[in-house]
């Protein structure tokens, strides 16, 4: 039997690893975006105490690198009394990593926005949560649909160093099969066609995105 065919005989191995690293990105990446969103909003009525920590958060998560973020959730936390499940510790530490990348995104793209749009809104009697939701986010998401595009595609990444703290996805699939049957080149050209695969249909879809901005007029704002 070919090393190709010993794949294809777990294939369900694979299966899984794919299932579980598409739950892993799907479930992190919005909750990554939403926190993002809200870390925007908080800074853009936010009071000077509230200013600098949010700061303090963002520029922490970009100093530190993901793999010692995952390392201190999953197996420094339980010195603390605070012990998590691997799958949790993972999808926390794509949360608040990917988190901080969105909010310094879209709080760059914010200060370009002319400041003429805010004050109509604001005489037009907006709230500043109405104003955010109706006219800020959405010219933000729009303008900086390529940068989120990339940050999706690292935090795609990002999901195989979870196998360190034991979470069951596509890189631990391919160990496992290239520990018992030592074929480590094809297991891995397995997984990368699927990240590949995953990564051409979130290209796809910022690509959906950016038509559907132009047609809705956000391009001009």
């Amino acid at each position: 039997m070919s090393n190709w065919e010993i794949l294809w005989s777990a294939r369900d191995v694979f299966w899984r690893g794919f299932l579980s690293t598409l739950q892993i990105f799907g479930f992190s990446s919005l909750l990554a975006f939403l926190l993002g969103c809200l870390v925007v909003f908080l800074l853009e009525g936010a009071r000077p105490r509230l200013r600098v920590p949010l700061r303090i958060f963002i520029d922490g998560m970009r100093m530190l690198p993901f793999l010692v973020l995952a390392y201190l959730l999953y197996y420094g936390l339980p010195s603390l009394g605070i012990r998590l499940n691997a799958w949790t510790a993972g999808i926390i530490a794509l949360v608040i990593y990917h988190g901080a990348y969105f909010a310094e995104i879209f709080r760059g793209s914010r200060s370009t926005l002319a400041q003429g749009q805010i004050e109509a809104a604001t005489a037009q009697g907006f709230s500043i949560p109405n104003m955010f939701l109706r006219i800020i986010l959405p010219q933000l998401i729009l303008r900086t649909r390529p940068l989120i595009g990339n940050q999706l595609i690292i935090g795609l990444k990002d999901t195989a160093f979870l196998v360190i703290i034991t979470v069951r996805e596509l890189t631990a699939a391919a160990n496992s099969l290239s520990s018992t049957y030592f074929i480590p080149m094809e297991a891995f050209i397995v997984v990368i066609g699927f990240y590949w695969a995953i990564s051409l249909g979130l290209d796809v879809f910022i690509k959906q995105l950016g038509r559907f901005g132009t047609k809705r007029g956000f391009e001009n704002g």
